[in-house]
């Protein structure tokens, strides 16, 4: 009995860490330039969110892709128009990688 608690009490923590996420990506996203170039469901300079999630659903390596074009920048996936590299950290990256794959 026991151990079944155990496993419950850690899978609900588990489901609580994703509104951080969420939380914490949509904040890492305001407070970086990407905000001038993308949104979360309109396209501007940039592709929207949701179309990187849609385009990246699949895609086993996608978190990886993701981050080394917002770390390094990125040029011809989405059009003429370059990203830029963004300064991040490790962490930021990762949280905003699983935000943006989170849009649908």
């Amino acid at each position: 009995m026991k151990k079944t608690l155990c496993v419950l009490f850690a899978l609900a923590g588990v489901g609580s860490l994703q509104p951080a996420l969420a939380a914490d990506g949509e904040a890492i996203f305001k407070s970086k330039p990407c905000v001038a170039c993308h949104a979360v469901d309109t396209k501007m300079m940039g592709p929207a969110f949701k179309e990187v999630a849609a385009k990246y659903a699949d895609q086993a390596d996608a978190k990886d892709v993701l981050a080394a074009s917002i770390k390094g920048g990125s040029s011809g996936k989405w059009g003429p128009i370059p990203m830029p590299p963004n300064a991040v950290t490790d962490e930021e990256v990762a949280t905003l990688v699983e935000w943006i794959l989170s849009q649908k």
